[in-house]
């Protein structure tokens, strides 16, 4: 039987670790052991024999037309749901099946799960299958690097974080010689199917492959599964991306934390920069979950088209209204991609982006000329630090890499100086003490909360059921999660029903359309109701650690019962 490690202990990302034989009672912590063996229920329709029904023909999220063209033969497809059948037409093909997996782009707790999931529905419903993984993201099966997953591979990798059983990576399979390295290695390896357990680009990637695939008549089919701590990958058939539950359980538990070291001081304001990039879900739901005084959600502020001034005197407000009320202390939630909310810096960034890109940054700043008038006075409001992480190289896709951008640092200079200027006219009396904080890449890899242990699995079962009947181009989709596991539903939409475009040097290119968080939706209703009260009265909550036992062991994030409640 194949196994991830050499004799010398080296397992297949380079790790130098112990054996499996030892390494679970001399590597793992008593909890890690303990969520080995962590049953997981799953939904009724697995226990049963099962069929899959079709749904109505699918369009897109957005330019349907366009979509259309670009996915000749994938677009359209009905979506697919598993139901409970004893009838002859229940039962699946025996065939044996060979199929990959692969993780893309960030880590998330669950995601060793997804792949336990398939590997079990393989070993029970399509017994004497295979599955592979490919190592390092989606370069392994470009450059064919993989790995048979075996019952001793997968084992030590049950409920736990992170993605090192297999490795990730963000490269993208995007060219005509990649498709074909992708082509050449699925060929070789006799694939029956693909699983991408991915983000929104990672999906969309899957789709391309997809299509490309049934162009060329192979037999290979893909399936996508729904990752991201962000929260960002959801439709009303894909309640929710993995990972979210635990990443914002994990930072509200941090949250909690500081909030009691700013109530026990009584002298600091925390403000805490929360992951998300292009969407303020993570801040939202830590916002719910302990009740911060200060929330700044940016959708909000893109929404009422809120200068950085305006963001500034509405934390100064806060601050000087505590003070009458005796409190010299708070903490303030920031989502990371703040600045690229703000109508004047997303501008103030268009006009950097095309200096860099000609190249004409001189020493002597000379370049500044090349700003409008507007943009340069803002530039030069900014605090210097924030300044020179505004000129940083950009990331592949030619965006401001946000997460070196310290916009909790900038507020709480710009705070400062608002504040000085209230100290000199007598209107504020105390001592500002701003501490700052980014939580980020700590939520990625935790142990999976009960909740997302469970989706995942659900969702590799899901991925395997999908393969086995054929279908290719949909994301493995698991619903009604405010009930029990076993009323969960389990089947796949279309990937291209999530799917819109962007002019991109001058050609129309797929992508996965994000979900923002929604100013008329419940979760954000919920916190505007109550964040007046949360900014001049405590009210803060803090959660503790994830629990996997007793209370509060299978409560599920406040957005997503929110949601779901919504949609009841």
């Amino acid at each position: 039987m194949a196994s991830p490690y050499d004799l010398t202990g080296e397992n297949i990302a380079g790790i130098s670790i112990n054996p499996p034989a030892s390494r679970v009672p001399s590597v793992y912590s008593e909890v890690q052991v303990s969520r080995i063996d962590h049953a997981l229920p799953l939904p009724s329709v697995f226990k049963s024999p099962f069929k899959i029904v079709d749904g109505p023909p699918s369009s897109a999220a957005g330019n349907s037309e366009e979509i259309a063209k670009l996915f000749p033969n994938l677009y359209g497809q009905p979506s697919a749901l598993l139901v409970s059948d004893q009838s002859n037409d229940a039962v699946l093909s025996d065939q044996k099946l060979k199929v990959g997996v692969v993780l893309s782009g960030g880590q998330a707790p669950g995601g060793h799960n997804v792949i336990c999931g398939i590997f079990d529905y393989l070993q029970e419903h399509a017994k004497g299958s295979t599955l592979f993984g490919f190592r390092g993201g989606p370069a392994g099966i470009m450059k064919g690097k993989y790995v048979e997953l075996t019952s001793d591979f997968v084992y030590p990798y049950r409920n736990q974080g992170g993605f090192d059983m297999i490795c990730s990576g963000r490269d993208k399979i995007e060219t005509p010689e990649q498709f074909k390295q992708a082509e050449d290695t699925v060929t070789k390896m006799d694939l029956d199917g693909l699983v991408v357990i991915g983000g929104d680009d990672s999906n969309t990637n899957a789709c391309l492959l997809a299509e490309y695939f049934r162009g060329k008549n192979m037999k290979t089919r893909v399936i996508g599964c729904p990752k991201t701590i962000d929260g960002d990958l959801k439709s009303k058939e894909v309640p929710t991306s993995f990972g979210f539950d635990t990443a914002c359980k994990i930072y509200s538990e941090m949250i909690g934390n500081v909030m009691i070291d700013a109530r026990s001081t009584g002298k600091y304001y925390h403000f805490v920069r929360l992951m998300g990039r292009a969407a303020s879900h993570i801040t939202l739901e830590c916002a719910l979950q302990t009740h911060p005084n200060i929330t700044i959600i940016g959708e909000e502020v893109s929404e009422k088209k809120l200068t950085l001034k305006n963001v500034t005197d509405y934390i100064v407000d806060v601050i000087c209204k505590r003070a009458e009320n005796g409190y010299n202390y708070g903490v303030i939630l920031v989502p990371e991609g703040l600045i690229d909310f703000i109508p004047e810096v997303q501008e103030l960034i268009s006009e950097l982006n095309e200096i860099l890109a000609q190249g004409n940054v001189d020493e002597e700043g000379q370049w500044k000329k090349n700003l409008k008038e507007e943009t340069l006075k803002l530039f030069e409001f900014l605090p210097q630090t924030i300044q020179e992480q505004l000129m940083l190289e950009r990331d592949p896709h030619g965006n401001v890499q946000v997460a070196k951008i310290e916009t909790e640092k900038m507020l709480i200079q710009m705070v400062e100086t608002e504040l000085e200027k209230k100290k000199k006219d007598g209107s504020y009396k105390r001592e500002f003490m701003g501490k700052s904080h980014f939580f980020g890449y700590e939520g990625r890899c935790g142990l999976p909360t009960n909740f997302d242990a469970t989706y995942c699995y659900a969702l590799g079962y899901g991925a395997g059921s999908l393969l086995q009947s054929g279908k290719t181009g949909l994301i493995s989709s698991v619903g009604n999660l405010a009930a029990p596991v076993e009323k969960w539903t389990v089947g796949g939409t279309p990937l291209t029903s999530l799917m819109d475009v962007e002019r991109r040097h001058g050609k129309f290119k797929p992508v996965i359309k994000k979900a923002m968080v929604e100013l008329e939706g419940a979760p954000f209703k919920k916190f505007a109701s109550q964040r007046e009260e949360w900014a001049l009265k405590n009210r803060y909550i803090s959660p503790g650690p994830i629990q996997f036992k007793g209370p509060g062991s299978d409560a599920i994030n406040h957005t997503l019962l929110l949601e779901l409640g919504a949609q009841a």
